[in-house]
């Protein structure tokens, strides 16, 4: 019995060295045949010597725990695993973190009222309801959680609109869209309206003669000092044109704030137009009288304070704090912006958010109505995250989806602030920029950097030429090791080297494919792939082929869409028999 214990032992020995150096020149059929031996001899030696095969197991187990657990061995694995997947992630590495089905677990998590379904109903969800499409990796689809940041950066007509216009239709609750084109309002404008909720439209800029259908006063709310600095914090920032850091111009942004907050709530205490705001800036000195008139009924001594100083400020620095108020309010200039922000019952988000409602902005940088727009994405935001506190779990549920296409150019809310905190109330940010310097001419330096650290996922379509950021995705892309081999002239290898070289090279990620982007997505390796856009999916085309079936004297298009969808049940509840039923199926291969 003990020589047979001594030759198993012997056996299992050589077999296990043999796994370990086969692996080690890839040689993987000899590893698996050696690793299949190793299982065999050691269930014959648990046979044998039960105690003895227990005693080393221990032993193996408490080795490899010391062995695998140290930084060294972590970091190690992570080189071998750069360089036999080139440094991009592989197969099993989406499925196990990006899949449909890893994103459906967190159901329950990221919208409080799927917790109970059962696991078969779980399997049928519609991934959109709970997870964003992002691109193809092979055979399987890569996906972000709703409660993660999207940032998409790519030169123009490089495919974001027709990618952003898929998430607007897939938006599982209201959405919120910005742009500078009607193109999303056409593409998902109708269908929108047929399966969740009604559409709205506001056109502060009468972009293609596109009409209006709500409206929407900055004063709104400004009888509270806090939603007045909010406001005037929203309109300075879209009337800024640099998100630089110099520290002058940051100082009269602050001035510019505080008084501009000062006199929204005057202005609305007093149920004035924003156009007494617009004179109260330009004529300080006539406007003394009233406006301290007014501050008399705040409840808020540091406004009233702000605004008497302002009003008997020396003329230098009066002047200052004026030209930098007055681009904030050169929307008033424009007849449609006027007409936009005049009139009608007031916006209520609750309203929005139970209808599941879709609601465009659009707007121009040339026609000055970025601050316009821009204030009403941040009263709808910031109400919206109010609302998600009375909610289970402290999120909406369905989720407010903000879509902020050309975000740096029409809606420059501030995500440095919002990235960090709205994914955990149940609204899910896309934003879309032409380059990253687009995005740090925006926020600054220090902001940009903010967004990208908070955005959990970010897609390159490329078409951008600035090295800066060439080098920056490249970096962030990382190195692999390259095998290099020498060969002497009549072409017989002399030795084998191995050298660095980036996973994406600059020039790669300017030349991208068109309908291909880099996708860096957090916990996963860099991914390439494919893109669908809106046009090519089925209820798109079906869209298309109804309306030009229509009959032209009927005289209606999408952008005259304003259809209360048919619910059943208490407004804003799931119906059960949609949950998963009421998607695109994107998740479907």
């Amino acid at each position: 019995m003990l020589e047979l214990t001594l030759l198993l032992l012997v056996a299992v020995t050589v077999a296990v060295l043999v796994t370990v150096v086969s692996i080690g020149h890839r040689q993987y059929a000899r590893a698996a045949g050696a690793a299949a031996a190793t299982v065999v001899l050691v269930w014959w030696l648990s046979i044998v010597a039960p105690l003895l095969t227990l005693g080393l197991l221990a032993v193996v187990v408490g080795v490899g725990f010391v062995r695998f657990t140290r930084t060294s061995a972590l970091v190690s694995r992570w080189g071998a695993r750069t360089r036999r997947k080139a440094g991009v992630a592989s197969t099993l590495d989406v499925a196990r973190i990006a899949s449909a089905p890893a994103l459906r677990r967190k159901a329950g998590v990221v919208r409080p009222s799927l917790a109970g379904l059962t696991f078969g109903q779980r399997m049928r969800l519609a991934t959109t309801e709970v997870a964003v499409p992002l691109c193809r990796a092979g055979l399987l689809r890569c996906w972000t959680s709703i409660e993660d940041v999207l940032c998409l950066f790519g030169g123009p007509r490089t495919g974001k609109t027709g990618f952003l216009a898929g998430r607007v239709i897939d938006a599982p609750g209201a959405a919120v869209v910005t742009s500078t084109r009607t193109d999303l309002h056409e593409l998902t404008a109708a269908i929108r309206a047929e399966q969740r909720g009604p559409v709205y439209v506001f056109n502060a800029v009468g972009l293609a003669g596109l009409t209006s259908t709500i409206t929407f006063d900055p004063l709104t709310g400004c009888e509270d000092p806090v939603t007045a600095t909010e406001r005037a914090t929203d309109l300075l920032a879209a009337g800024s044109t640099t998100g630089g850091n110099d520290g002058e111009r940051e100082f009269w942004t602050g001035q510019a704030i505080r008084v501009l907050a000062a006199l929204l709530h005057a202005a609305a205490l007093g149920g004035l137009h924003m156009r007494s705001v617009l004179e109260w800036v330009a004529n300080p000195a006539g406007a003394q009288r009233e406006v301290s008139a007014l501050m008399r009924r705040s409840s808020e001594p540091a406004l009233a304070d702000s605004a008497t100083q302002f009003l008997t400020l020396n003329d230098r620095t009066q002047t200052s704090i004026t030209s930098t108020i007055m681009p904030s309010l050169g929307w008033l200039a424009s007849p449609a912006a006027s007409a936009a922000a005049t009139g009608g019952d007031g916006f209520d988000v609750t309203q929005l958010l139970r209808d599941r409602a879709t609601v465009y902005l659009l707007g121009a940088a040339e026609t000055h109505a970025a601050p316009l727009v821009t204030a009403l994405t941040g009263h709808i935001a910031r109400e919206a995250r109010r609302l998600a506190t009375y909610e289970a779990g402290g999120r909406l549920d369905p989720p407010l989806t903000l879509v902020l296409d050309e975000a740096a150019l029409i809606s420059p809310v501030p995500l440095d602030q919002w990235t960090a905190d709205m994914g955990g109330r149940g609204v899910t940010i896309l934003a879309a920029f032409q380059s990253r310097a687009q995005l740090i001419d925006r926020w600054g330096a220090n902001g940009a950097a903010i967004i990208l650290n908070n955005a959990a996922s970010i897609m390159v379509f490329g078409g951008t030429r600035d090295r800066d950021d060439l080098d920056y995705w490249a970096t962030l892309a990382g190195e692999r090791d390259e095998p290099v081999t020498t060969y002497d002239n009549n072409g017989r290898p002399l030795s084998r080297t191995v050298r660095k070289t980036p996973v994406l090279a600059p020039s790669q990620l300017a030349n991208l494919p068109a309908g291909r982007v880099v996708l860096f997505r957090r916990g996963l390796a860099p991914v390439i792939g494919p893109v669908r856009m809106a046009w090519r999916r089925r209820d798109v085309r079906a869209q298309q082929r109804a309306e030009r079936r229509a009959p032209a004297a009927a005289g209606t298009s999408a952008r005259d869409v304003h259809v209360p969808r048919p619910r059943a049940g208490e407004p804003g509840e799931i119906a059960p028999s949609r949950v998963w039923a009421d998607a695109t199926r994107e998740d479907r291969p």
